[in-house]
Parts: structure tokens; C-alpha cells; sequence
């Protein structure tokens, strides 16, 4: 097995035995980048230089006694996190020229632990959208299929894994972008529990939605990764205090004990064939390794895709407010008043889906439109916790497809945003 082929867990034996350095692995990654990256274009910025140098410093690290589980491993860091010195584009023009002065925590987190980052990877437009085409840098393929999507919003994080351009990579979910991508490309991706991971350096989309999750081959490098990135931060409100424990140590073999959901309305019409078919076997493989399977009910469900787009969107309004071409980031030079360059600025930086869903959001938290629609996504959204109350008293985890269809051609559903769903 090549090394760009192999795990954190296993890359890390082998760097604790001193069979390989972290600067050849470094290489290795990076050559495989030269190989693949022409059809993938997962990265939107590559740090070679500085991944390098990275890695030779694990090497001390490493020499000296001092390492950590993520000491000497190449990783991709979506482009949604402040990096400092490195730009940071949030895949929209609007950002094109942005350098951050400072590290997100996650990245002070890693960088602590000796990994290497080797860049900035692609994603749709601050985080809106499904299927990573609407970044202006570059469109990530699907490293199974390049005429295909790899999913989004986190796409190039997926398609990086994939495609051995990264042993790992972070990436952010609000509505799916780490678990959509992840399936479409065949790798693992975790949503940590909201108030896990901190959100400071995250460039906001929708507050109280998004988290920063890792994007890995296998589960055990799932839980080495939220072992390196979880914990509080006081820098956001809505981190939590609570230890952070040591997320391998639930792995075992065999699921003896253990309840599995199913939850009947993830299985209704929509549901293509083939995902059915997969999930199906997986429920399979579940119940021969020991556990049980149980029917439950989140009878809201229909209601949950309606409901985001009221809450995301509004969110998005007023965290999008920002970027007016004063404080940093895109401005039109041509305007002859404030007012014309505050709009300029905006609509010539973000792009149509961004615009759109900023729309969707005033509209939604206008007056007279605040209670019709605002209010009731919000208590929309606790009908679907409570759901979810009531189904985990029953189960220990919940099954479904991530999914209803596989990943489709590159530029199919465009034109119809709420068929990516």
C-alpha cells in the first residue's frame, strides 16, 4: 500500500518507529498532488514551502519524544478556516485577497499536535451549496468519477482524502457539507456535537448551525481527529466546558448491545434505488455484528429541509452584512458615492447563490415576515429535536441514508437548488 494510501493511525506507527520521516511523507503527498490534482482541483491554495518546514519540525518533535497523534500528518484545511498568513477565501471572490492574522482554533489545535498543513481546499461559496460549484477558484471532481460531483459544501476536503492529495482533512458542516461530501467521495465525516469543536476562525454562514468537523479514511482516524480538535474554548459563547474524552477508546469489535434506529420516514419516496439498496447492506452488516435493529419515528422529517432554509438564510443575512467592501475584502474602486460602492462591492463579490439565499434571509426576518416565517422554522426546528429525544430513548444511534440519490453529474441540478436535497 502506497503511503498516500494509508491512515493516521497507521502512517503513525510508522513514523513512531522512524521506519519513514515526516518529510517523506510530506513528499509523498505532495507528488501525489502533482499526479491528481490537475483533474481533481481539490486546492484552492497549496503551502508547500510552509508544509515542509512543517514536517521537519515534526521530525524534531519526533526525535525528541515530544509527539502527538497528529505529529508529521500531511492535512487539508477547508478554506472556510483563518489561517494565519494564508489566505483565506471562503471560496468567493468577495475574499479573494484575504489574509488572516490570526489561526482558527482547530488550526492552533493541530499545528500544536506537529501536523502538516499543505493548503487551503475548495468549497462552495461561503459554505452554500451542495455540490462545490459555485467556488470561482476551482471546481473539486469526484475522485471515483471526475465527470461526477464529490458534494458539498466541503468538497474539496472529501476529494482531497479520496484521492490521497491528504491523509485527512477539516472541513465545516452546517447542513450536511462534512457527512454529504464524505459519502459522495467514500470517506468518513463527522459532525461533532454542536458546542464540541470550537467556532472561533470559522467564517460564519449560519451561527447556530455550523460546526467544524474532520474528514478521514477510516473511523479510528475520525476520533484521533476530534480527540485534537475538541475541547473548550472561551473565545465562543456556545463552547462547552465538558472534558473531552478520549474518542478511540469507544472502538471495539462487535456491537453486542447496542440498539440501532431506523427510522422509518429516512426510507420514503425520493430515495433512490441503489441508496436504499447500500444503506440496506449496512443495516445488515450492523445486525451480524451483534446489534439490534428497531423501528422509530421523526415524524417532522418532511418539515426539516423547509425549515433550514428559513433559519440558514436568515442567519446568513446578518452574518454576510459584513463584508461591505469598508472593513476588508472585495471593493469596487469605480464607485462614486458610499452608497454605490456598498452595493458594487456586494453584488459584484458574492456570487448568485449567495445572493440568493441572503434574499431569502431578509425577506424571512423582514417585519410583518418574522412570525409568518422566522418563528415558525424556529419552533419547526424544536418539533424535530424533540423527534430525535424520543427516538434516542428508544436506540443508541440512528441509521439512514446521508443522501437520498448518489453523486450526479457535474452541472445537472444547478438549476434546481433544493433538488441537491
Amino acid at each position: 500500500m502506497e503511503l498516500f494510501e494509508q491512515t493516521i493511525h497507521q502512517l503513525r506507527e510508522l513514523l513512531d518507529r522512524g521506519e519513514i520521516s515526516a518529510v517523506e511523507l510530506t513528499k509523498n503527498i505532495l507528488a501525489r498532488m502533482d499526479a491528481v490534482e490537475g483533474r481533481i482541483t481539490a486546492y484552492i491554495t497549496e503551502t508547500r514551502d510552509e508544509a515542509l518546514a512543517q514536517a521537519a519540525r515534526a521530525d524534531e518533535m519526533l526525535a525528541a519524544g515530544s509527539g502527538a497523534a497528529l505529529t508529521g500528518i500531511p492535512l487539508a484545511i477547508k478554506d472556510v478556516l483563518c489561517t494565519r498568513g494564508v489566505r483565506t477565501t471562503c471560496g468567493s471572490k468577495i475574499l479573494e485577497t484575504f489574509v488572516p492574522p490570526y489561526d482558527a482554533a482547530v488550526i492552533s489545535r493541530i499545528k500544536a499536535e506537529g501536523a502538516v498543513l499543505l493548503g487551503k481546499v475548495s468549497m462552495d461559496e461561503f459554505a452554500m451549496g451542495s455540490s462545490n460549484e459555485t467556488c470561482p477558484y476551482c471546481v473539486p471532481h469526484n475522485p471515483w468519477n471526475t465527470a461526477h460531483i464529490c458534494g458539498g459544501s466541503s468538497g474539496g476536503s472529501a476529494a482531497a482524502v479520496a484521492a490521497g492529495e491528504a491523509v485527512a482533512s477539516l472541513g465545516s458542516d452546517t447542513g450536511g457539507s462534512v457527512r454529504q461530501p464524505a459519502s459522495h467521495c467514500g470517506v468518513v465525516g463527522l459532525k461533532p456535537t454542536y458546542g464540541r469543536v470550537s467556532r472561533f476562525g470559522l467564517l460564519a454562514f449560519a451561527s447556530s448551525l455550523d460546526q467544524v468537523g474532520p474528514l478521514t479514511r477510516d473511523v479510528r482516524d475520525s476520533a484521533l481527529m476530534l480527540n485534537a480538535i475538541a475541547g473548550y474554548d472561551p473565545r465562543d459563547s456556545t463552547s462547552i466546558r465538558q472534558a473531552v474524552p478520549d474518542y478511540t477508546l469507544a472502538l471495539r469489535d462487535g456491537l453486542q448491545g447496542v440498539k440501532i434506529g431506523i427510522p422509518s420516514e429516512y426510507f420514503a419516496s425520493g430515495l433512490a434505488p441503489e441508496v436504499e439498496e447500500a444503506v440496506n447492506k449496512g443495516i445488515k452488516l450492523l445486525t451480524e455484528a451483534g446489534a439490534e435493529a428497531v423501528e422509530v419515528s421523526l415524524p417532522h422529517t418532511e418539515y426539516g429541509v423547509a425549515a433550514y432554509y428559513i433559519i440558514a438564510p436568515a442567519e446568513a443575512s446578518s452574518n454576510l452584512a459584513r463584508y461591505d467592501g469598508v472593513k476588508y475584502g472585495y471593493r469596487d474602486m469605480d464607485a462614486e458615492t458610499l452608497a454605490e460602492m456598498y452595493m458594487n462591492s456586494r453584488s459584484q463579490g458574492f456570487g448568485p447563490e449567495v445572493k440568493r439565499r441572503i434574499l431569502i434571509g431578509t425577506y424571512a426576518l423582514s417585519s410583518g415576515y418574522y412570525d409568518a416565517y422566522y418563528k415558525k422554522a424556529s419552533q419547526v426546528r424544536t418539533l424535530i429535536m424533540d423527534d430525535y429525544r424520543r427516538a434516542f430513548a428508544k436506540c443508541d444511534l440512528l441509521v439512514s441514508p446521508v443522501t437520498p440519490a448518489p453523486a450526479w453529474e457535474l452541472g445537472a441540478r444547478m438549476d434546481d437548488p433544493l433538488s441537491m436535497y
